[in-house]
């Protein structure tokens, strides 16, 4: 998912995440590469950080029960969006969800490879803002830890993977044209941060929403065509080597205009324990 204005319980690699599971308007996205909204198929055995939310009991089993990414930060530690673990999307608390799991290692939803791992505890970000989507970022702590080799880097304040224009790519499971066709498979999108005052621009304040740059990060191409989608939030941002963002909120999936926000990986680990 990915709210559009929360691209979540939805959908893909055209991204968006803020509200959660609200459909997106769909007029025809920009024609760049139309996969996961400019994206192309990618081995997770590469990306081995990257990670899909499943709950069969709440989104039955025709995608194995996936409705949201994560991003493996420690040997026992996840982030995702913190709309993802919202009530809106999964029907009540996290603790009540019982049949909550990372699925790791596993490139096709539907296949049977990578591990189901329980999650044992939900932190939601005492920041986090659900009305402007400041924050949006939960820490999932897994029944199980997994190997070192599965933990990517986080981007901390002042980090050159911030700069704007600076080559990022956007990983997910997520819907790949803006029109409700999901992949099974993971896919990812090369994208650019963007400056900060284009995303003011894109995101003044209306009804589509408002772009803080202290804890968001917005990035896309300025035509168009490459974004996150709904399926894909919670799902990382990976800029030279490093976590720079989570999927989060957006307008529409690849339009002209209106970037895909991110949450900030910098603004969020103190408020989550991770600043150390």
């Amino acid at each position: 998912m990915r709210c559009s204005l929360a691209k979540a319980v939805t959908g893909g690699l055209a991204m968006v995440a803020a509200a959660a599971v609200l459909p997106l308007a769909a007029p025809t996205p920009a024609a760049a590469d139309r996969i996961v909204v400019g994206g192309t198929p990618v081995d997770v055995a590469d990306n081995p950080w990257v990670v899909a939310l499943s709950s069969r009991a709440r989104f039955g089993g025709t995608r194995g029960g996936q409705f949201c990414g994560g991003v493996v930060v420690g040997r026992s530690t996840v982030l995702t969006a913190a709309h993802c673990m919202s009530a809106e999307v999964l029907g009540g608390p996290p603790s009540r969800r019982d049949d909550l799991k990372v699925v790791v290692g596993r490139n096709d939803l539907l296949a049977k490879d990578g591990k189901e791992i329980p999650v044992r505890r939900v932190a939601i970000n005492p920041g986090h803002n659900s009305v402007t989507n400041a924050g949006d970022a939960a820490v999932l702590t897994l029944a199980t830890p997994l190997p070192q080799r599965n933990v990517i880097p986080m981007a901390r304040q002042g980090d050159s993977a911030y700069t704007p224009e600076t080559r990022a790519t956007v990983y997910g499971w997520g819907d790949t044209t803006g029109a409700g066709h999901y992949a099974r498979t993971l896919r990812a999108a090369q994208v650019r941060v963007l400056p900060d005052s284009l995303c003011k621009q894109a995101y003044p304040g209306t009804s589509e929403g408002t772009y803080l740059a202290a804890s968001m990060l917005c990035a896309g191409e300025r035509p168009g065509g490459r974004d996150a989608c709904q399926g894909d939030s919670g799902g990382p941002l990976v800029a030279r080597g490093r976590l720079v963002g989570l999927v989060s909120w957006g307008s529409g999936c690849g339009w002209a205009g209106s970037p895909g926000v991110y949450t900030r990986i910098s603004a969020v680990l103190r408020p989550l324990g991770l600043g150390h």
